[in-house]
């Protein structure tokens, strides 16, 4: 815990994987939680704020998130807060993988939408970003 932040249920899942009693597992945790020493809201911004400077679009965020337990509210109400500019990161992760001006098939187009997509951006963003870009080259 003292290199990085935890959810709930990964450090429930560390504590059990040490071969830990269930009944001293959640006496731990419910303190550490009493404490503040563990806070699912601070992970939650924590985990956020690394994912998105590596270039992670919303879709995937929410996905890992749940995975690690986050309550969906909480999870939406982290992202909403954020205030972040998702076409931006699209583009930032988009050129940096590509480098060059838009594709000019159809298939290239498709190729780099489904990159997108494994990133975490949703089909919609993906649209916007290539009408817009397309408006703009005319």
């Amino acid at each position: 815990m003292a290199r990085r932040e935890h959810s709930l249920k990964e450090l429930r899942a560390k504590l059990k994987a040490k071969g830990i009693a269930p009944e001293l597992i959640d006496t731990v945790t419910t303190r550490l939680a009493n404490e503040c020493l563990q806070s699912d809201q601070r992970f939650t911004e924590s985990y956020l704020h690394s994912r998105i400077q590596k270039g992670y679009g919303p879709s995937r965020l929410e996905q890992e998130l749940y995975e690690r337990g986050i309550d969906e509210q909480l999870v939406q109400s982290c992202l909403e807060n954020l205030a972040i500019d998702w076409m931006e990161i699209l583009a930032s992760v988009r050129s940096k993988k590509f480098r060059q001006a838009l594709p000019v098939g159809y298939s290239e187009q498709a190729r780099e939408s489904r990159f997108l997509q494994y990133r975490g951006f949703t089909t919609e963003q993906i649209r916007h970003f290539y009408k817009n870009k397309k408006n703009d080259d005319e």
